[in-house]
Formats: C-alpha cells, structure tokens, sequence
C-alpha cells in the first residue's frame, strides 16, 4: 500500500507561494526543501549552499518537529571592492505520523542536506472504517 504525504497545490507559480509562507519571505534567505518517502524512510532535501555544516548548521527534533537552522557568512575581496553575503536561515517541517525519532540521519555534501528519518509502518497503517448500509434514525 502506498503511504500517503499531504500536499498543498502549488499552481502555475511555486516560487510566489515559497515567498508567502513566511511574513516577507520573498525578501530574505529561505531554505528551499523537497520531501518524499522512499524504502520506508521519510526523505527531506534542503538547499543551503555556501555554509560549514560543522560550524553553522543546528538540526533539532522535538515532540516531532524537524527544525534546520543554518547561518551563512560569505565575503569577497578584491583590489576595489568587497561584497559580502549573511544571514540565519531556519526552515520547520512536521513529521509523518510513525517517524522514528531515534532513527534520523543527516548528510550534508556540496550545499545539499539530506535528512532521512524512519517510519515505522505499524504506526503508519491507520484504522480501516467499515461503512453501514443504511442509516437509522430516531
């Protein structure tokens, strides 16, 4: 049986509902993420170029809330000029129902982090409803 992830629609423009799901978003670094399941695991990608994972990247995981936070400090200097790029990027995402917070790893390699948690698929499998024929009434 396929396991099922809620999904909100993304329509013709992604990229405008990324920007509004944080009050002026789309004016500051966000962190960019994809989610799947694959072999029983619940699988999530971010985006976060340009950090040190040991030095600038915190995961926590609490009461089932997976939360990233990274810093970015970059400069550039050249003969005439210096340009320079910071700031805190934290992204929040709620587990599946059956996540196994003893069991999650993270993979961080060449501005991409992976982090894989297990789901348990006896907490997965939900509760089947028998449907009645008729309805009575009093």
């Amino acid at each position: 049986m396929t396991t099922l992830i809620r999904r909100q629609p993304r329509g013709l423009f992604p990229e405008i509902f990324d920007w509004l799901e944080a009050p002026l978003a789309g004016f500051g670094p966000a962190i960019r993420f994809e989610d799947y399941i694959k072999d029983g695991r619940y699988v999530l990608l971010a985006e976060l170029p340009g950090i040190d994972p040991d030095k600038d990247l915190e995961i926590t995981l609490t009461d089932g809330v997976l939360a990233i936070h990274a810093e970015r400090h970059h400069e550039d200097s050249g003969a005439h000029h210096t340009e320079f790029r910071y700031g805190a990027l934290t992204r929040s995402v709620v587990l599946p129902p059956g996540a196994d917070p003893k069991d999650v790893k993270a993979v961080y390699d060449k501005g991409l982090l992976e982090i894989s948690v297990k789901l348990d698929d006896a907490k997965n499998a939900g509760i089947r409803i028998p449907v009645g024929k008729s309805r009575t009434t009093k």
